[in-house]
């Protein structure tokens, strides 16, 4: 097998990037889209050349042809279809969070380890560059034991309102450096307490805080504000601290890595996630994929983030939303 006939089952805007960047992919055949929106679903397959085309993913998943899935529906849609998919004997690659509920986190995490087939879920700051660089130098002992752990991820307030009636900022980026900071620590989330700002009054809050304790006593705090004034120059402000007994680690994850200044003002476009590059998608989204991808043609099982991990990430972070909804320090259930 040279190539690997790959499906994408939710067609959003990141979706959408899904299907740029495995068009560019020498290994992969971008064989099937999957959305029940029709003029969405005609769109996207006349702008990538894909001939096959279905509106129900039972349908998809029935077709031989499929290799692999790239599950790109919203976060509390992941379980049905990942589920379906790795049933019906397909490699599986899930988008972050893995699921909205610990309940459907774990039922996915037992299919995977049933399954012959490679599942990951796309924890896609694992293959930023950077962060990648911290998770060596840490292993290597550069820094010794971890005490402290800061992340900031915050966004312009019309990104942030697009996104909050389907998630709220801790789970939806706070995810990110939770994960980061338990892959990092190499310990367990034991209590989560966190606050919110509900600004806008949309269904969930714009910006929250959040105050981890780890069983090895270092302590990890995210800023998550989706509420940045829409002329800020870039799309994120992200930044992460890790404090060591022996030394600390400091990453720059946006303006001024790359500006622009023309009539409207400046401009930080995103060089790292999903640039286009010589007319391509490149970035940590098209290396994640590309070495998932990699790994069926090789018969190597992704262990850059496995599925277990992923799960502790999304029940520290719904352990957070819980804390912010009632005032509460939560413990966090292994």
């Amino acid at each position: 097998m040279n190539k690997i006939r790959m499906a994408v089952i939710g067609l959003g805007w990141f979706g959408e990037k899904h299907c740029e960047a495995l068009s560019g992919l020498p290994h992969v055949e971008l064989h099937a889209l999957c959305t029940r929106t029709e003029s969405r679903l005609r769109m996207l397959a006349r702008a990538y050349g894909v001939g096959k085309t279905y509106t129900d993913y039972h349908a998809l998943l029935a077709d031989p042809d499929v290799d692999a899935v790239s599950v790109v529906t919203m976060w509390d849609q992941h379980v049905a279809p990942t589920l379906a998919a790795l049933e019906a004997g397909k490699h599986v690659f899930l988008e972050k969070p893995m699921a909205s509920t610990a309940t459907d986190c774990d039922r996915i995490v037992k299919a995977a380890r049933a399954s012959s087939k490679h599942f990951m879920v796309g924890h896609i700051c694992r293959f930023n560059p950077r962060y990648a660089a911290a998770k060596a130098a840490i292993a290597e002992g550069k820094i010794g034991r971890i005490v402290s752990m800061y992340a900031r991820r915050n966004i312009p307030a019309a990104v942030g309102r697009s996104v909050l009636p389907k998630i709220g900022p801790i789970m939806g980026d706070g995810v990110h450096d939770t994960d980061l900071m338990l892959w990092y620590s190499g310990a367990r989330i034991v209590s989560a307490y966190a606050q919110t700002v509900n600004v806008r009054h949309l269904k969930h809050p714009d910006l929250g805080w959040t105050l981890y304790r780890f069983d090895t006593g270092a302590i990890g705090v995210l800023e998550n504000t989706w509420f940045l004034p829409d002329t800020t120059a870039f799309q994120i402000d992200e930044r992460m601290e890790i404090i060591g007994t022996k030394g600390s680690i400091h990453i720059h994850e946006t303006h001024p890595n790359f500006s622009i200044c023309d009539r409207t003002g400046w401009h930080s476009p995103d060089t790292t996630y999903w640039p286009l590059l010589h007319g391509a998608r490149a970035g940590a989204l098209r290396d994640e994929l590309s070495y998932f991808v990699q790994g069926i043609l090789e018969n190597r099982r992704p262990t850059v983030i496995r599925p277990e991990e992923s799960a502790a990430a999304v029940r520290a972070c719904l352990a957070a939303e819980k804390s912010a909804a009632t005032g509460r320090v939560v413990n966090v259930k292994r």
